[in-house]
């Protein structure tokens, strides 16, 4: 059951951290997600304080850190802090989307439309390419831009245009994203009332999807030195993976009759011995177990180890091979 309640999330963070503990390489993510139970919680102090151990050791996303701590600081009045950080991310223009739309929707919510707004123009300039395979994380940040602009009245540009194409909802952006929305919620009319709460369902649906999944579904890829040394010390696991080559063709079978199934948010998770075995062990159970296996990719996944797929167009291919994904598995 998701925490609802101030002690459960200071319930949850707990738990995290002790996860983090346990599982020191999964440090990073872990303490982010107990950072948020913390600011739900209404202990923003103790979240600042962990946003601060995490930048600390060169973290691996320092700006989204960065971002979240100003969003937080602002909140109990450290008003002055935030902005200077929220003006450092501006500055180092990271190639990720979620720390420019992070802050973005922090000055959003000190009434600084103009500023969020110019905030995310600039990333939209950097990270809009002119292909529409864009990852989810600048799709979201194209359609936010899309509602601030709306609520500034500034007309359609290039960018406005593409978040209309990106929205797969039923009612269109520019509904959703109409200021006189607030109004009509205020309204005595049963039919203005009726239609605004369509909208609002439509608005819901839209977030259930992307919460319904907090991690992807995951195949496990087992490198191929990995899988010899799994295969070497658990025999019984061969009917799994009679060769590697075998291996590699089932994902990407996998992966392709799951995205045809139109089960959405699919990734792999790479795996290693010692960390399967050390999975086992805690399940109470023998690594030789076959019905293990899909548990330890959900694990990994759940633990922030995955990793989308299908890679987006000009990258890598999963498997590791150096070459492009549309020159490797991807091709037809």
């Amino acid at each position: 059951m998701r925490p609802d309640t101030p002690s459960a999330h200071a319930t949850e963070a707990e738990r995290l951290l002790r996860t983090a503990a346990q599982y020191p390489e999964d440090r990073e993510p872990l303490l982010l997600q107990a950072a948020a139970h913390l600011e739900l919680a209404g202990d923003r102090p103790a979240a600042t304080a962990l946003y601060d151990s995490l930048l600390s050791p060169a973290p691996a996303n320092p700006h989204l850190i960065r971002a979240l701590k100003a969003a937080n600081l602002w909140e109990y009045g450290h008003e002055a802090e935030a902005r200077a950080i929220i003006d450092g991310v501006r500055r180092a223009r990271p190639a990720e989307a979620a720390p420019w739309e992070i802050t973005a929707e922090t000055l959003e919510a000190h009434d600084e439309l103009e500023a969020a707004e110019s905030m995310l123009t600039e990333a939209a300039a950097l990270l809009v390419a002119e292909s529409e395979d864009l990852p989810h994380a600048t799709q979201s940040l194209v359609i936010t831009r899309h509602r601030i602009r709306r609520m500034l009245a500034l007309p359609h540009d290039d960018e406005d245009v593409l978040a209309d194409r990106l929205h797969t909802g039923a009612v269109p952006l520019d509904e959703l994203h109409d200021p006189k929305r607030l109004w009509a919620l205020g309204s005595e009319d049963p039919a203005e009332l009726q239609a605004e709460i369509a909208r609002l369902r439509s608005e819901l649906g839209t977030y259930r999807t992307a919460l319904s999944r907090p991690f992807p579904v995951a195949v496990l890829h087992w490198p191929e030195p990995e899988l010899d040394e799994l295969l070497a010390a658990y025999p019984e696991l061969e009917a799994e993976y009679p060769t590697y080559r075998a291996h590699l063709t089932d994902i990407e079978a996998s992966l392709r009759e799951l995205s045809q199934a139109g089960t959405p948010n699919l990734g792999t998770v790479r795996a290693t011995v010692p960390s399967y075995e050390a999975f086992a062990a805690s399940e109470s159970t023998r690594p030789s177990n076959a019905d293990l296996l899909p548990q330890y990719a959900t694990t990994l996944a759940a633990r922030g180890r995955a990793v989308g797929w299908p890679p987006a167009r000009g990258e890598e291919c999963w498997c590791g091979s150096s070459r492009g994904y549309g020159e490797c598995h991807g091709a037809e």
